[in-house]
C-alpha cells in the first residue's frame, strides 16, 4: 500500500548521446585542417549509421564507503564499493549491451590508517572467507552467466598478500564460469 512513496533512484552517472560515423575517405590531417570548410551531416543509415550510446553506472548501497575505510567482502558477500557499469549501443534496430562491474576484492581484508597508501592486511582466514566468497560469485553468476575477473592489485608490492588471498579463493571456488586474469597495471605504468 505503500509503494507510491518509494522514489526509485540511483547513485551513480547517465549520459545518453547520438553519433553518426562519417566513413569519408578524407585523410585525418584533411579534417582537421583549419582551411577546410566544414561540412554538413548527411545521416543516410547506410552511409553514415546513426548510433545511440548509452553510458549508465550504478553504485551498491551495500558496503559503499570511503577507499581506506571501507574494503573486501563481508558476511553475506557483498564487496566494498561495488558499482556496474552498462554500455548500450543502439544501432540499425539492434541494441547491444555490454556490463563492466568493478568491487574491492572478495575477502576479509583492510587498510588502516589515512596515510597515502597504508599497508593492506588478512582479517579473517582462508577457510572463513570461502563461504562469503562463494557468496559474491554466486550473486554474480546469477545475474551475469559467465564473468572474466581482472585482477588490478599490486602483484609484487604492498598489496600482493591481497592478491594472492584472492587467488587462492578463486582456485578453491574452481568455476568453470569464471576466467581469472592477473593483470599488475603497476608494471605498465
Amino acid at each position: 500500500e505503500v509503494d507510491f512513496w518509494i522514489i526509485p533512484i540511483i547513485q551513480g552517472f547517465v549520459q545518453i548521446e547520438e553519433l553518426v560515423v562519417n566513413y569519408s575517405e578524407s585523410s585525418d590531417d584533411d579534417k582537421s585542417s583549419p582551411e577546410t570548410p566544414p561540412q554538413e551531416s548527411t545521416c543516410v543509415d547506410d552511409v553514415h549509421p546513426m548510433f545511440l550510446l548509452a553510458l549508465i553506472s550504478r553504485r551498491s548501497r551495500h558496503r559503499a564507503g570511503m577507499r581506506y575505510k571501507r574494503r573486501g567482502v563481508d558476511k553475506n558477500g557483498n564487496v566494498a564499493n561495488y558499482v556496474e557499469t552498462e554500455q548500450l549501443i543502439h544501432v540499425h534496430n539492434h541494441t547491444l549491451s555490454f556490463i563492466q562491474t568493478r568491487g574491492s576484492v572478495p575477502v576479509f581484508w583492510s587498510q588502516v590508517g589515512y596515510r597515502y597508501n597504508p599497508r593492506p592486511r588478512l582479517d579473517k582466514s582462508e577457510n572463513e572467507t570461502v563461504s562469503c566468497f562463494r557468496a559474491h560469485f554466486e550473486e554474480q553468476l546469477k545475474n551475469y552467466k559467465k564473468q572474466v575477473i581482472i585482477n588490478l592489485v599490486d602483484q609484487t608490492g604492498r598489496e600482493k598478500i591481497i592478491g594472492d588471498a584472492y587467488l587462492k579463493q578463486v582456485l578453491l571456488y574452481n568455476n568453470p564460469s569464471l576466467t581469472y586474469v592477473s593483470f599488475d597495471f603497476h608494471e605498465h605504468w
